[in-house]
């Protein structure tokens, strides 16, 4: 969020532009902050160099000091279980914070990795928890993302227990439509940063059974696959094959 020259206000055009594609926009934008709220917020917020793929934002067991709000790339979160196996736990886009699962504990309970080339900005919690008792609205606000977080935890459960593994993967996709749509990108066509593998383990199914999904899904119309690339051709018959809104509700942080 760049300041004005006085370097005491920040003007909204400013910090529309800066924040477009950033978690800061809802946190911001919809509480109508005046300049001088603006600039108490950008203050306590640490914009970091970006992370190289595979790069690690926090471990398992870290001590919780910060949330993060991923400003471009993507992130990847996951526990590690006693023998050494992942379950990953989400993916997160621009625009989408990570960490908050561990306000409770004060413990990361997930590892968080750098699918790609990504940028974030580091948030110190005591510093935003301090502040959102003195700006109108911020602990509304930080309280509605954490709450789509737990709301995102119950579906994953569903998705997991309940749907096919056609219905899963069709979720996957539509919450990934729907979050880049939210953010001004293109709804039917962009790059799956995360790979097969991962996507086999989020879902809960097999590595031969999602890429045999891919191929029927292309088969049948649906979509068009060249290496990351996807274009969803038929939305409408994607979601015809989902029995409800679990998994492409745009409101949810992470897929």
């Amino acid at each position: 969020m760049p300041n004005t020259e006085n370097n005491k206000v920040i003007t909204l055009s400013k910090i529309k532009i800066a924040c477009q594609s950033c978690s800061l926009h809802e946190l911001c934008l919809p509480l109508g902050l005046d300049g001088v709220d603006l600039d108490q917020l950008d203050n306590i917020i640490r914009r970091s160099h970006p992370m190289k793929k595979n790069q690690m934002l926090f471990h398992q067991g870290d001590p919780f000091q910060s949330v993060y709000a991923v400003r471009s790339g993507s992130v990847k979160t996951f526990t590690v279980a006693d023998d050494g196996s992942e379950q990953i736990t989400g993916f997160h886009l621009p625009g989408e914070l990570v960490g908050l699962d561990a306000i409770s504990e004060e413990i990361h309970p997930c590892t968080a990795k750098a699918l790609e080339t990504t940028s974030y900005c580091e948030i110190p919690f005591t510093q935003l928890e301090a502040l959102s008792g003195k700006i109108p609205g911020l602990q509304r606000q930080l309280l509605k993302i954490m709450s789509k977080e737990i709301s995102h935890d119950a579906n994953l459960l569903m998705l997991l227990g309940k749907k096919t593994a056609e219905e899963r993967l069709a979720s996957l996709l539509l919450s990934l439509s729907s979050r880049l749509k939210n953010r001004g990108f293109s709804e039917t066509e962009f790059n799956l940063s995360m790979s097969r593998n991962d996507i086999a383990n989020y879902l809960g199914l097999a590595v031969e059974t999602v890429s045999r999904l891919f191929t029927r899904f292309m088969d049948q119309g649906l979509i068009d696959v060249n290496g990351k690339f996807i274009k969803i051709n038929s939305l409408r018959d994607l979601k015809a094959m989902i029995s409800d809104c679990v998994g492409h509700n745009g409101d949810h942080q992470s897929a």
